[in-house]
């Protein structure tokens, strides 16, 4: 256990129980940090949003954000099986399509857009906001398919607190939120880390040449986070707020198992480490309401990522003098600022425009080779105005024009160890959106929007030669997307919930990958290149429905129908997405002091290869039972994938079998 976070876990339990006065509770959604939010806001009420709040997230004991987004409808748990990565997809949109902010602040990896959803735990989050197809101007560039918004915490208590310490099967979990509110000046501080030194393996798995089950070979990982930010509000009409984080993370790559035979894994295995998956941030927000019907926020941040992977001989890492053995190390940063402006000077009108400038730099290295440097700068601007035609009939349009400028590119050649410029680029888009919302009374609504969403080719797209065998591609265009969604919500007798919708997704200029465009004179290996020439559609509905069928007992359930075509070259097969997900889960509370809860999840089969290969269909239960000791103190413990499935959401990766935890909370 890392000696730091555990002096912190037990300053925070030391400083809860030092308190003599216990603070009112607080709703918990009072906790959201509003100023880490962008949304899509009228002058009475905001439109239509999908969010997860944190006491949802905790009592499925979903630890890290893609298992927790799962959760919802339209949202599926997706992997990249060959790097030991987690991610979701959103109406078939994947991660590159769908960016993820914290607080409003992007995260992803500069060089690929890509983010590993795995190392960024659930514990210091009060909600995640999720939109689909549709979504505000404001969050910048890149929201092809919607976006992601991690939520962090705002204290409302003189003093709060709450440390959990848990056990997994191959590890344990410990974290702790301390924030507090004193006048004008709050703080929110927050430390967890979750190690696991495997992950136990179905005693369905039969055993092959790299893996011999039991516990998964090289499953570990250890993710160490701490985070902090202090604000201040001299008026009720201001405020301003510093924060950061950082986020340690170190993980193995589990070897391909799978029988795919046209798999490269399958004659060559990855023998891979990264013994380093470092973010830190630092960021400013303000808000600052100039009068009753204008106001400017502004966000400023710094984020870096630090990368070193470690590809070895043998399954036992020992050795690293083979020619595919490599040590190879990213230093990436973003740098960037966004402005807002918000005015409601019309009667039943918010209009806003903002601002984004964006600079994402890429530097990697062999060990033993030179550094070189990728570049983007990145510039948006937008406008976003919300009508209220009527008190129950909404209109919202915006418009956002997107710039990126290449600044400097460089490749190394290994042969003649010399590092050379690439041609540079530069890229521009338009995004264009409406929106019609209809309250047909204070419990429902319904709502249809149109959205069409670009995002740029990343500068692995353009750049890089995929290990020999790829061609770079610098003049990649933007691709988008025509995103229509319908959607219905709705309440009844203050006991059940409904949601339903449909979309549909026509995608043009996709970036794609192109077998067979050249051939490499030396070693006679027919290339790849990344193009624009994919075509595709996405379309399906979704239905989320809860009851609370007494005051002891609820249900939840939601599925998700996705249909993707490949309509450029129907041969080639979209993966990763399931066309059929089903989760629904039973809460009951036998006594007052005692809660049950029990989930069953269904993913019908995905494609996990272009040319067809097949991770087959699964069903998946959960349970938890939550124990009240005393005030402020519980306990609870559970079984995931009760009946040990031998399951996979890629082909020759296998997921956990059954597992067990038990955490002790503690909540001042």
């Amino acid at each position: 256990m890392n000696k730091y976070l555990r002096s912190f876990v037990l300053l925070g339990l030391a400083s809860a129980l030092a308190q003599t006065v216990q603070a009112q509770q607080a709703d918990t959604l009072s906790r959201v940090f509003r100023l880490g939010e962008i949304s899509i806001k009228g002058n009475r009420d905001s439109l239509r949003s999908n969010k997860i709040g944190s006491s949802i997230i905790s009592r499925y004991n979903r630890m890290d954000v893609s298992r927790a987004l799962n959760l919802m409808p339209g949202v599926t748990l997706s992997a990249v099986g060959p790097r030991n990565e987690s991610a979701v997809s959103i109406h078939g949109f994947d991660m590159r399509q769908v960016p993820i902010y914290l607080d409003g602040m992007p995260l992803y990896v500069p060089y690929d857009g890509y983010v590993d959803l795995a190392r960024y735990t659930t514990f210091n989050l009060s909600e995640i906001q999720v939109a689909k197809g549709y979504s505000s101007v404001l969050y910048g560039p890149n929201a092809e398919g919607g976006a992601i918004n991690l939520i962090t915490r705002k204290p409302v208590n003189p003093f709060e607190a709450d440390v959990v310490a848990g056990w997994l099967n191959g590890g344990y979990r410990l974290s702790t939120n301390i924030g507090s509110t004193f006048g004008k000046i709050y703080y929110q501080l927050s430390a967890s880390q979750l190690k696991q030194d495997y992950v136990p393996m179905s005693r369905d798995f039969n055993a092959t040449a790299n893996e011999d089950g039991g516990r998964r070979n090289n499953s570990y990982r250890d993710d160490i986070g701490f985070s902090g930010k202090i604000g201040f509000t001299p008026t009720v009409n201001q405020e301003y707020v510093v924060g950061y984080s950082y986020q340690h993370g170190k993980k193995g790559t589990p070897v391909y198992t799978g029988t795919d035979t046209q798999n490269a894994l399958f004659r060559n295995p990855r023998f891979w480490k990264w013994p380093k998956w470092d973010t830190q941030s630092l960021y400013v927000l303000s808000n600052n309401k100039i009068n009753e019907t204008n106001v400017i926020k502004t966000r400023w941040y710094y984020n870096q990522f630090k990368n070193q992977l470690e590809s070895y001989d043998n399954a036992e890492y020992s050795t690293m003098l083979r020619p595919y053995a490599f040590t190879s190390i990213y230093d990436d940063y973003t740098l960037g600022t966004s402005v807002t402006y918000e005015n409601t000077d019309i009667k039943n009108n918010n209009f806003s425009l903002a601002g984004h400038f964006k600079q994402d730099v890429h530097r990697e290295h062999n060990v033993g080779e030179p550094t070189r440097r990728a570049a983007d700068q990145n510039y948006t601007f937008g406008a976003e105005d919300t009508y209220h035609l009527t008190p129950k009939l909404k209109l919202n349009a915006g418009v956002s024009y997107m710039d990126r400028q290449s600044d400097g590119a460089e490749q190394y050649n290994s042969t003649t160890k010399v590092v050379s410029n690439l041609p540079e680029n530069k890229n521009s888009a338009w995004n264009v959106q409406g929106l019609v919302q209809y309250d047909i009374d204070s419990t429902q609504l319904l709502s249809f929007s149109v959205a069409r969403k670009t995002r740029f080719a990343t500068i692995k797209d353009r750049y890089s030669y995929r290990m020999g065998t790829a061609l770079p591609n610098p003049d990649l265009k933007a691709e988008n997307a025509l995103n229509y969604n319908l959607v219905y919500q709705g309440h009844f007798f203050r006991n059940l919930s409904l949601e339903a919708s449909a979309f549909y997704s026509k995608l043009q200029n996709t970036i794609q990958s192109v077998s067979n465009v050249a051939v490499d004179p030396i070693t006679n290996v027919a290339l790849a290149q990344a193009q624009n020439v994919g075509r595709a559609a996405y379309y399906g509905a979704e239905a989320g429905l809860g009851y609370q069928l007494m005051p002891a007992l609820r249900m939840d359930a939601n599925y998700t129908l996705t249909i993707r075509k490949n309509k450029s070259n129907p041969l080639i097969f979209l993966t990763d997405v399931p066309k059929n997900k089903v989760f629904a889960s039973v809460s009951y509370q036998p006594v007052k002091r005692v809660s049950v809860i029990a989930s069953e999840e269904y993913n019908s089969r995905r494609y996990s290869t272009s040319y067809g290969t097949i991770a087959g269909s699964f069903y998946l239960t959960n349970a938890r039972v939550q124990i009240e000791l005393i005030k402020g103190f519980s306990v609870d413990g559970g079984v995931n994938n009760i009946f040990d499935r031998n399951y996979q959401l890629v082909e020759g990766f296998p997921e956990a079998g059954r597992n067990y935890f038990a955490n002790l909370h503690y909540i001042f």
